[in-house]
């Protein structure tokens, strides 16, 4: 395939995918009140979800977890603001306006970031949860939310609403008005392969042990 044919093909490619995404933007902008999917973005901003994230050192058992989570969380900013800088996709004429950058980046479209970062958190609860259980005699206010006192795993309605929220959060960025589909379905491909490099190469004893 020449240049010329490969370039014309990803064009059409994109202009498929603009023209699908901003269906879906008008189809859904009247029956959405914006403030709705601002809080969703709001609630996988990297800003509120890091700090967020400590809240793990108040369980115990869930400890091993905080390191290859934060480590994560700080690798798909990385990654996803290299993606955007390398291919800079401007972002749909009509974007909300509430949007504010806070970096260069930001203010390219691909992949989509809040994607990422939401399908990141939603499989590392997944993938935790498939390991062998958390056994502890001792439960602190946060496992009583989150783990089951018997067995030791995470809650199945923990899990499942936390991939309806990562979901619902991705969804959003198309009916927002900030990200196309092909931007947010490569996000969320991208947040569950840095979840299981996370959990996998990032963990606390294998770090130590590589030291």
């Amino acid at each position: 395939m020449s240049p010329s044919t490969a370039s014309s093909f990803v064009g059409s490619i994109l202009a498929v995918d603009a023209a699908v995404s901003a269906a879906i933007h008008t189809a859904a902008k009247p029956f959405l009140p914006p403030f709705i999917l601002l809080l969703l973005e709001i609630s996988a901003d990297f800003r509120f979800s890091f700090p967020v994230s400590l809240s793990l050192l108040l369980s115990p058992p869930l400890r091993p977890f905080l390191i290859p989570f934060l480590l994560g969380l700080l690798l798909d900013l990385i990654f996803v603001g290299i993606v955007k800088l390398i291919f800079r996709r401007p972002r749909p004429a009509y974007n909300h306006p509430s949007m504010s950058a806070a970096v260069s980046a930001d203010h390219y479209s691909f992949p989509s970031g809040h994607a990422s970062r939401v399908f990141f958190v939603a499989a590392s609860v997944h993938f935790f949860t498939s390991e062998a259980p958390v056994v502890s005699p001792s439960y602190s206010f946060l496992d009583g939310w989150v783990r089951d006192r018997g067995e030791g795993v995470v809650k199945g309605e923990v899990l499942v609403g936390v991939w309806i929220w990562a979901t619902v959060t991705a969804v959003s960025r198309i009916l927002l008005g900030r990200h196309y589909v092909l931007d947010v379905a490569a996000g969320a491909c991208l947040g569950v392969l840095e979840a299981l490099f996370a959990l996998r190469f990032l963990r606390f004893e294998q770090i130590l042990g590589w030291w």
